[in-house]
């Protein structure tokens, strides 16, 4: 800063120091974490019931339903996952918005805790047999997965599943078992991405000594 000493007309040049923002103590802001969180759910709900009424209305416009019905589980399964990685980064970005001027840092730790604490209360729901949206969507494939597998009206009867079948559904359960780690991998560089893309940089402020 400068200013003119009006009597001698001297110029006088006074010091200027910036000092940045103080950061938070508390580098967990979990106020804006729950709201990611709630975000990140209902725009994975929404999405789902969205993907889901599409995969059963190609189902029921189909004139082969029994031989797409695999392809389109598949197709589904794809989706729901591209829609877990945009809810996860809408709920990330949500969170370091929700929060006060942050380093980088920062905003990937609540990131990462906003995508555990995603998977943990997603677990806790399935595990507790919460239904919903999801669990409406579910019980109505498998109903309608298993009317499809009925042969005029009689189910197919439960057998001991042979060496095959019991070396298929391992390969089935390797296979989802791999699927849901790679997805949960993707979840969090997603959520890391849409904390890093909200947050928003300390600010400096200039202190005249």
């Amino acid at each position: 800063m400068s200013y003119v000493n009006r009597p001698t007309g001297e110029v006088i040049n006074e010091p200027v120091a910036v000092a940045p923002v103080v950061d938070y103590h508390d580098r967990v802001r979990w106020g804006p974490i729950i709201s990611g969180l709630l975000v990140a759910i209902a725009t994975q709900l929404i999405l789902s019931a969205i993907i889901a009424a599409l995969g059963a209305g190609s189902i029921e416009a189909s004139g082969r339903p029994r031989t797409i019905t695999p392809n389109v589980a598949g197709n589904v399964g794809i989706w729901s996952t591209i829609a877990l990685l945009i809810s996860l980064f809408t709920g990330g970005w949500v969170t370091t918005r929700a929060c006060g001027p942050m380093n980088r840092n920062t905003a990937l730790l609540n990131g990462a805790i906003l995508w555990a604490t995603t998977l943990a209360v997603s677990s806790w729901l399935l595990a507790s047999g919460v239904t919903g949206a999801f669990g409406v969507a579910a019980s109505n494939a498998g109903e309608v997965i298993n009317q499809l597998q009925q042969q005029g009206g009689v189910n197919v009867p439960q057998t001991t599943p042979t060496a095959q079948q019991a070396r298929e559904i391992a390969a089935n359960l390797r296979s989802g078992l791999w699927w849901f780690v790679f997805g949960s991998l993707l979840g969090l560089i997603a959520a890391m991405i849409g904390a890093s893309v909200g947050a928003r940089s300390p600010r400096t402020q200039a202190n005249y000594t």
